[in-house]
């Protein structure tokens, strides 16, 4: 245990719950196979000890702590529940409802269950990062995967190949899905569970971080009839979040919508929503030449991953159709070059595309605990040059509010090149280099976005460290 970070070894802080850590306020720092040694701010410690020795059925030594001390233990290493668990769950006694609960109420995106030589653990993505939350014995870790795989309906007996499955957590205060990944690795397979919400009212375009003028030029682009209308970004970087936001703008009672998708994040009142099953052969192209029998109006394609999946996007768009789709590139303007490379005409990529669309996803400071400083040249990556506007910027700092990681929240950020008849000309030409054109139309990279974000003091260097090299 390292006293500056007031960070607690995983093992003892499964020792007890979230709650009781509050409760009591207590923090497990010691334990051997007769006792457990707490640090506590009480002062009736003899009352203290009797009860947790009850509760816990071991003896209990209590260490006395300060009280900030305390508070900056507790918001560091036990982050509270957004949610009451329903008591019919049995939350002390099923191990795995309560991972799985325990991450969706404090807003963890993924759950990795990972095992190794000697020790395997249970990791929460929140945010962004992946945080260890749990030790769990090597002679239990085969139980608790083949629980997933039973809720997950995959076959327990397979353990040399990598399966997917989905489950369904419908209770009485939550109602979400869950996709399953199981891997074959060296000691035992590794699962991961990426909890998937229904529950879209929070999904809204004006909430996702455009600027007023990126937002009024998407809103124009997504108004048209027929055509392409791509967001490129690395995994995790919200591209879903944002089609998602576009289709329930779009969504009337007048259009016909149909997606394909894997997997189906978000459920979608009014909209016809296909999952991916590759194994029986529904995959993106072949649907989307379904969808094309189906009168539809608007189209989503999860993904583009092949030219296979690329050509039918654009028939469907030449054909009167409007298309929304993702692809991983690194730039807006690179999802052009993307296409051209798979093989798609550059005169239908003029021809088809909208706008193209970039995006990633930044931590924000948390408000309570950022501090500002003074900006150096040396902060930035090299060849980078000191924007003459930005004087002072904000560094992470912690505390109780964030469990003390600096950070509170995320936000996307966004490049937007809408196709006009000037790109038009240029990508039927091939000629793709378009920077001086960026800079004398002033059109915001996301370079640009990530200096703003710095200077309006809502991210940090750190945060946006990669996009200032780009």
């Amino acid at each position: 245990m390292e006293y500056k970070t007031f960070q607690i070894e995983t093992s003892l802080l499964q020792l007890i719950s979230p709650e009781q850590a509050y409760s009591y306020k207590i923090i497990p720092v010691g334990s051997d196979a007769t006792s457990i040694t707490f640090k506590t701010t009480s002062k009736n410690t003899l009352t203290l000890k009797q009860e947790l020795q009850i509760v816990l059925g071991k003896e209990v030594l209590l260490v006395s702590e300060t009280e900030e001390n305390l508070r900056q233990y507790l918001a560091k290493n036990y982050r509270k529940s957004n949610a009451i668990i329903s008591e019919s769950l049995h939350y002390s006694e099923d191990f795995l409802l309560k991972i799985i609960l325990e991450a969706k109420n404090i807003g963890s995106s993924d759950i990795h269950f990972e095992i190794f030589e000697h020790t395997s653990r249970v990791r929460f993505r929140i945010d962004g990062k992946l945080i260890e939350k749990y030790v769990i014995p090597i002679t239990e870790y085969a139980i608790i995967v083949n629980r997933i795989k039973i809720m997950a309906g995959m076959d327990i007996s397979e353990k040399r190949l990598p399966q997917d499955g989905r489950i369904s957590i419908d209770t009485e205060v939550s109602d979400f899905d869950i996709r399953v990944s199981a891997l074959p690795t060296l000691f035992g397979e590794k699962i991961v569970l990426r909890l998937l919400s229904k529950d879209t009212s929070g999904i809204q375009l004006e909430a996702l971080g455009f600027t007023k003028e990126e937002l009024k030029t998407y809103r124009e682009s997504i108004k048209k009839p027929n055509g392409i209308i791509l967001i490129s970004g690395p995994t995790g970087s919200g591209k879903t979040t944002t089609l998602y936001a576009t289709l329930k703008e779009i969504n009337n009672d007048n259009t016909n919508i149909l997606t394909i998708e894997d997997p189906i994040e978000y459920t979608l009142e009014g909209i016809n929503q296909v999952q991916l099953k590759e194994n029986i052969g529904l995959n993106f192209a072949s649907t989307l030449r379904t969808f094309l029998r189906q009168d539809p109006d608007i189209i989503m394609v999860g993904e583009i991953r092949d030219v296979e999946t690329a050509n039918m996007a654009i028939r469907a768009a030449l054909t009167g159709h409007l298309v929304l789709s993702t692809i991983h590139t690194n730039s807006a303007w690179a999802t052009i070059t993307r296409l051209i490379d798979m093989g798609i005409p550059s005169f239908l990529v003029a021809s088809t595309l909208n706008i193209s669309v970039a995006q990633r996803l930044v931590r924000k400071l948390c408000n309570h605990c950022k501090k500002a400083t003074k900006i150096s040249i040396d902060l930035f990556p090299k060849n980078s040059s000191l924007p003459t506007n930005l004087k002072n910027h904000y560094v992470s700092v912690g505390c109780e509010k964030c469990y003390y990681t600096g950070y509170s929240g995320r936000k996307a950020i966004y490049e937007i090149i809408p196709i006009n008849k000037h790109l038009t000309n240029q990508i039927k030409s091939n000629v793709l280099d378009i920077e001086a054109y960026l800079l004398k139309e002033k059109i915001p990279t996301l370079k640009s976005n990530a200096l703003e974000l710095i200077q309006q003091g809502e991210t940090s260097i750190e945060e946006v460290y990669t996009l200032l090299t780009e």
